[in-house]
């Protein structure tokens, strides 16, 4: 099966559907180019609505920690997005919205990884898609495993997620503007100069 049939048919998912407060709409933007893939854990309310990644303040926050801007991210072929879950899926009452369902990536992400072969760089970001890609390999919390970062090698970084709900974590963490985002600026330079 080719990428574009893939992608047609996880366009065409309606898995969740009875699960969901709302019609599926799923999104996800990547090509066969895609050398840097954000591996986020699903879409929020806004990116239901517009069909397009991280175009939320989230999406603000990571470009920032990418050092690129909102043209070079949704331009270039390079950069792609597969969350965990590829429909929004839903406001939790008490707060954030809810994780994403794991039958989601059950069913398309290890055919769709299969389809992207030329995958440089990983970000994985939040704790379900670290929990996904880094079985048994992750911290007791998020904190250690992003505090670990250097020991999933130059393939794979674990991020928070950009949420303003993370603004706090961030604050009681500085080590993680200080350290990982230098880091990760030089490698998405570095890969897209190539």
């Amino acid at each position: 099966m080719s990428l574009d049939a893939l992608l047609s048919d996880i366009a065409a998912c309606r898995a969740c559907a009875p699960y969901l407060p709302h019609a599926p709409r799923p999104v996800t933007r990547v090509r066969e180019e895609t050398r840097i893939l954000i591996a986020g854990q699903a879409p929020g309310r806004l990116v239901h609505e517009t069909g397009l990644p991280f175009n939320d303040p989230s999406g603000v926050r990571l470009r920032q920690w990418m050092g690129i801007d909102r043209e070079t991210f949704y331009g270039r072929p390079e950069i792609g997005v597969a969350a965990m879950a590829f429909c929004f899926p839903g406001t939790n009452p008490k707060g954030g919205d809810y994780p994403p369902p794991p039958r989601c990536a059950a069913t398309w992400r290890a055919r769709l990884l299969e389809q992207l072969p030329n995958i440089e760089l990983t970000l994985l970001v939040g704790s379900y898609a670290q929990a996904w890609a880094l079985p048994g390999r992750t911290g007791k919390t998020m904190t250690d495993t992003i505090a670990a970062w250097r020991d999933f090698g130059p393939n794979v970084l674990p991020l928070p997620h950009p949420s303003w709900r993370n603004t706090a974590w961030l604050k009681r963490n500085p080590w993680f503007e200080a350290e990982v985002t230098p880091y990760l600026r030089q490698r998405i330079a570095e890969i897209l100069r190539t």
